[in-house]
């Protein structure tokens, strides 16, 4: 008896990131740079790939400064987010360590290969264009920390 040949199972692989909520404040009101990718169409948070051997918080600002020119240092983790994407046949499980970074110096310059764009928006306006809703989520948990105190 021959057994009908199983379906092969996709490759899965986890991958881990960390990024953040760069901040600083501007007269009265707290400002956090979001980044532009897919030709300006998508703006987010700026994170990538923690290295072997680094931790999160240190990716975190070596990636907000790679993709942003923006310099700080981690104040707090703030959340961990995860999600599944597919790259080709491999399906991506990914976490991403988010951690709020107060800005110390360094100016907006997009990194070409991978940024379309860095701004700074207010707190408000950071929440209304970020692309994602776990990001915005967590542009409003900034908010009540920065502002409210939380």
């Amino acid at each position: 008896m021959t057994l009908p040949d199983r379906p092969s199972m996709p490759e899965q692989r986890v991958a881990y990131s960390a990024g953040g909520v760069i901040y600083r404040v501007d007269g009265h009101r707290y400002e956090v740079a979001l980044i532009a990718t897919h030709e300006g169409r998508r703006w987010g948070l700026p994170k990538g790939h923690v290295r072997r051997g680094e931790t999160a918080e240190a990716a975190a600002v070596r990636e907000i400064a790679e993709e942003t020119g923006l310099h700080g240092v981690v104040e707090r983790h703030l959340a961990t987010i995860e999600y599944w994407f597919r790259a080709g046949p491999t399906r991506i499980h990914k976490y991403v360590d988010l951690f709020l970074i107060r800005y110390t110096g360094g100016s907006l310059m997009p990194q070409t290969a991978e940024v379309d764009d860095v701004r700074w928006f207010s707190l408000e306006e950071a929440a209304e264009i970020a692309s994602f809703a776990r990001e915005r989520d967590v542009l409003t948990q900034v908010r009540q920390i920065l502002v409210r105190g939380g």
